[in-house]
């Protein structure tokens, strides 16, 4: 007797013990900058570490990591990532590189969010983390639709605005079935360096209101920082400078709160079994 084919759910990679989506509501808030120095800070903590840039109309990550180099092709037709600052890194911006803009419809997204999962050459991996576009939009649904994600991260500014859209993001990840690790309150103040006192330009505490609201895990604030800046554009990210700097702690202390939640996570859903 014939049966009909089972649908093909998400698939883990071998090697990759957590795959964590870092996302936002909307665009401008830091997001892929969190991502990229959490992303060094896990591997400096003695991790093993992976980043996808699924942002596949604004690929920044090569930029902030200072890798420019197309990643190899093997003769299997699988893909060698790029390594910069010891994390293993796979992004349009690598393929396609310069102004040139990526002009395409969801299939294709689908498609290349899939080859950096299924065709990038990992190895063993602690985490694989993915920055994906602002927004939540089809990148996000092909993602989960592909592998089996541990959790997400949200970042947005304090500002109402923002939080608007970081809501809809904890909304969207919830519908999907993923589990909000925490949330990132980025641009949380400015420190005048003439008269040293705080500026909240954006407001401030927004995000850990919302994390309250929402009961997930507030993990932490970063404050706006020309050096923060500076860092990301000279592909030299404040995180390098190592978990006692000045400007890198905060990207510590965070990285260790994800680690603590994805353990947290994974001990939850491996307490979960079925009955056949």
């Amino acid at each position: 007797m014939a049966h009909a084919a089972t649908p093909q759910g998400p698939a883990s990679l071998p090697g990759v013990q957590n795959i964590i989506a870092i996302g936002s509501g909307k665009g401008g808030v830091g997001k892929t900058t969190v991502a990229v120095n959490l992303a060094i800070a896990l591997a400096k903590l003695g991790y093993k570490v992976g980043l996808i840039d699924a942002d596949i109309y604004g690929p920044n990550v090569p930029l902030m990591f200072g890798t420019s180099s197309q990643p190899k092709v093997l003769s299997s037709n699988q893909i060698l990532p790029n390594v910069a600052h010891g994390v293993k890194v796979i992004s349009v911006g690598l393929i396609s590189p310069g102004d040139k803009p990526m002009v395409m419809r969801g299939p294709m997204l689908h498609q290349i969010i899939r080859q950096f999962l299924q065709q990038v050459v990992w190895g063993e991996l602690d985490y694989l983390l993915v920055d994906l576009p602002p927004g939540t939009g089809d990148v996000v649904i092909s993602l989960v639709q592909t592998v089996p994600l541990t959790g997400a991260v949200v970042v947005s500014t304090p500002s109402d605005v923002a939080l608007q859209d970081a809501r809809k993001a904890l909304e969207m990840f919830h519908q999907v079935n993923v589990a909000v690790l925490g949330i990132v309150e980025n641009m949380s103040s400015l420190m005048c360096p003439h008269c040293g006192k705080e500026i909240d330009i954006f407001a401030k505490g927004g995000a850990e209101r919302t994390a309250k609201q929402f009961g997930v895990p507030f993990l932490g604030s970063i404050e706006l920082d020309p050096a923060i800046r500076q860092g990301g554009d000279s592909g030299l990210p404040v995180a390098l400078a190592g978990r006692d700097g000045v400007k890198s702690s905060p990207f510590y202390w965070i990285a260790r709160q994800v680690a603590e939640k994805a353990a947290e996570e994974q001990a939850r859903s491996g307490d979960v079994f079925e009955i056949s």
